[in-house]
């Protein structure tokens, strides 16, 4: 309260009380009221501008609480990872960079449906000379239909494997993600569509949905990025994806024993997007998976393995499109993985780690040309020893090494550093 609204408070009250003297000794006056009337009529004007500044005051206590409260609707989350690596017999080839930089955002409209976003920044640099990439990973809506059963809409990861949907570099072991989850199951993985999860009080785990599907057109005559990853080489990634086909998916998993996850999951779906200029307009891509991890005391025992098959494509391996670079009718690979706890002392741990994996991207051909004679591809056979140092359960340090048992050219050391909030 103002100085000069106390003044006329004050004022006015000993104006007032003075009133019942003045009318018993017959002094009260014309002009008495006339000034008391005066000092009423300013004592409410100064009220009005008093309350004026009394609601500036508190309107934006209200606004911030507003705020705070939109505020712990929103979640931001992400991850992050760079590494180095050096060939042990092509020292010129040693490249470091900034694999990864991932920002994720979401809004909760309500306790049962909620708004996912990932964007993710490759390799330091996007522009149409550098080898970098801007894509959103995740863009969709999620709601729960009750409290074990889940959909979504949107763009986003297919629940196959393990590192599909959990790639932060925080959560797997070594400095790169596995053979296997890279070039037989294309990580990351998303796709466009409609999905549904749920889970059972019995520790049982389920996937399903609809989405699209791969663009065989895109399958690349040069066979470098195909014999990388065959889907990987004809993944949509949801942008202007074709969808004359869609494909279906099924996962899953059960962990009704603490410790213990086992499960498997399937994938079909049109590849040929029954597009006329294509040789093979109707096939199609089957994939299949099954994993363990088991969990106890210090160990972390984990095996994966997965097929792939392409069905239909013979017209198209015998057209000029394919060139030289037929399509496989099958893609596989497994691998197997032990890892133990070394030490930990409060948010400080050490892992060590072995990894055995063999992968074969090309394995037959079908309706090749008289003259082409491609050679199936040989077994990639990797071994890999490392170790991860936590700073903390979300900050990690990864050294290792890699031996390629059946190039030794390709054999290197890899050092990187990884978080997740």
């Amino acid at each position: 309260m103002n100085i000069t609204f106390r003044k006329s408070i004050m004022t006015t009250a000993m104006a007032i009380a003075t009133l019942p003297v003045m009318a018993q000794t017959g002094s009260t006056s014309s002009d008495d009221i006339t000034q008391l009337r005066e000092l009423m009529k300013q004592m409410q004007i100064e009220l009005k501008a008093l309350q004026k500044q009394q609601v500036s005051a508190v309107e934006p206590v209200v606004m911030a609480a507003d705020a705070a409260g939109n505020e712990s609707k929103v979640k931001l989350f992400g991850y992050g990872e760079m590494l180095y690596t050096r060939p042990r017999h092509l020292a010129s080839e040693a490249m470091a960079t900034a694999r990864r930089g991932v920002l994720g955002f979401g809004y909760a409209f309500n306790d049962r449906t909620r708004f996912v976003a990932e964007l993710e920044l490759e390799n330091g640099v996007v522009s149409a000379t550098d080898q970098g990439e801007a894509a959103f990973e995740q863009l969709y809506i999620e709601h729960d239909i009750h409290d074990r059963l889940t959909a979504k809409a949107g763009l986003f990861l297919m629940p196959i494997g393990y590192i599909n949907e959990s790639h932060e570099p925080s959560r797997f072991m070594g400095v790169n993600r596995n053979l296997v989850e890279t070039a037989i199951i294309p990580s990351t993985w998303r796709e466009l569509g409609l999905g549904l999860q749920g889970s059972t009080a019995q520790g049982v785990r389920w996937n399903a949905g609809v989405v699209t599907s791969f663009d065989l057109n895109k399958w690349p005559t040069d066979s470098a990025e195909s014999k990388e990853s065959p889907l990987g080489a004809i993944h949509q990634e949801g942008q202007l994806a074709k969808a004359a086909s869609l494909a279906y998916y099924g996962a899953l998993n059960y962990d009704g024993i603490p410790g213990l996850n086992v499960g498997g999951s399937l994938y079909t779906g049109g590849i040929g997007q029954k597009q006329s200029n294509l040789a093979s307009p109707n096939a199609r891509v089957n994939l299949a998976e099954i994993h363990a991890k088991w969990q106890v005391g210090r160990w972390d025992l984990a095996a994966l393995a997965a097929q792939g098959r392409f069905e239909g494509v013979s017209a198209f391996n015998a057209s000029a499109v394919a060139g030289s670079n037929p399509v496989p009718d099958q893609f596989r690979g497994w691998y197997a993985q032990a890892a133990y706890r070394l030490w930990r002392q409060g948010d400080f741990s050490m892992v060590s780690f072995a990894r055995y994996e063999s992968v074969n991207t090309a394995v037959g051909f079908s309706g090749l040309p008289k003259g082409l004679v491609p050679a199936n591809e040989p077994n990639t056979r990797v071994m890999t020893l490392g170790a991860n140092f936590y700073l903390h359960p979300q900050v990690v340090f990864k050294v290792d090494a890699q031996r390629f048992l059946n190039n030794s050219q390709q054999d290197r050391v890899n050092v990187g550093l990884g978080f997740h909030y």
